[in-house]
């Protein structure tokens, strides 16, 4: 089968929207020159500038403008290069893109897509290096898409092109070079509907993102001992697969969710939360976490791996959690 990397998967779903609907355009800083991670390279050879948007340094300004441009039924592709950076326009995207359908009583829909490049990348440090999935799922009205494979960032981002709400599209920046298997087919994806990246009867692993190759180490290491891990990844946070979930858990009856981000209030908390409470019968073994601790990310690559979740800690606890 033929392979791709991450980077080019999402960079060809791009282009073949931006061919199929004249109203697809994306705009961001640093486009003009391919993207800061080279997402975007050789795209405005083709569409021009004023498909391909460079913009100044103000991501409220960038936002807003596509949110307004949205609302006018176009269907922009917003870059905002970090999650981070993505913060000094939350409120274009919290307080206007996700609530307008409903306060306009569905007279207005805001069919865009806000790249968040997410988590540890080569000691970026504290602000270059978040995962902040969590913070979005919890808004109403934004779908929440975190793909792990470059098949899936084709189908995913396709799927988010064409939505009519606003998507966030958290792409792990670690995941860029990452080659896997091309995609079957230029369909778009499925939001809600998850991947099982491996089976197992012993225990279950939710992850989404980058963790996913994490838990699928780990369930690797695991099978070696004889433990059978089921790796779930999730694909989308918003919405998320319940019904993968719980099927899985009622084979298993040990849930374990992975996550990069940090683990106090995290999406991992939902998921076990909802576990609990839908599933407590048939649980084996307490629920487990695993996240990063709560506190800034540092340079130095010593303490960066210091609040990485490795395969190694998702393996300890899968034992852990066998032996209860």
């Amino acid at each position: 089968m033929a392979t791709i990397t991450y980077i080019e998967a999402g960079r060809q779903a791009l282009a073949e929207e931006m061919r199929r609907d004249p109203l697809v355009w994306a705009v961001g800083e640093d486009l003009g020159r391919g993207g800061v991670f080279g997402q975007y390279k050789g795209l405005v050879d083709e569409f021009g500038a004023d498909r391909i948007s460079d913009a100044p340094i103000s991501e409220a300004c960038i936002m807003g403008a596509a949110v307004g441009a949205a609302m006018m039924g176009a269907r922009p592709v917003v870059e905002m290069r970090f999650s981070d950076f993505a913060l000094c326009a939350v409120d274009e995207l919290v307080n206007q893109a996700a609530k307008a359908r409903y306060m306009f009583g569905g007279q207005t829909r805001v069919p865009m897509v806000v790249r968040e490049p997410i988590g540890m990348w080569r000691s970026s440090a504290a602000q270059h290096s978040q995962s902040l999935e969590a913070w979005y799922a919890h808004v109403p009205g934004l779908i929440v898409a975190v793909p792990a494979t470059p098949a899936d960032n084709y189908a995913m981002l396709k799927a988010a092109i064409r939505a009519d709400d606003p998507v966030v599209f958290m792409e792990h920046k670690n995941l860029w070079p990452l080659e896997g298997d091309a995609p079957e087919s230029d369909a778009p994806g499925v939001f809600g509907k998850a991947r099982i990246a491996r089976k197992g009867d012993d225990l279950t692993i939710v992850s989404w993102s980058a963790a996913v190759h994490v838990a699928c180490e780990a369930a690797e290491t695991l099978a070696a001992e004889g433990i059978g891990a089921e790796v779930i990844d999730l694909r989308s946070l918003w919405p998320w697969d319940r019904e993968a979930v719980f099927a899985s858990l009622k084979r298993t009856g040990r849930l374990l969710v992975v996550h990069e981000a940090v683990a106090v209030a995290g999406f991992g908390a939902e998921i076990a939360a909802s576990a609990a409470e839908t599933m407590h019968r048939d649980l084996k073994a307490p629920i487990r976490r695993l996240g990063a601790p709560r506190i800034p990310i540092s340079y130095s690559p010593g303490l960066e791996d210091e609040v990485r979740v490795t395969a190694a800690a998702v393996a300890k606890t899968a034992r852990e959690m066998i032996a209860d």
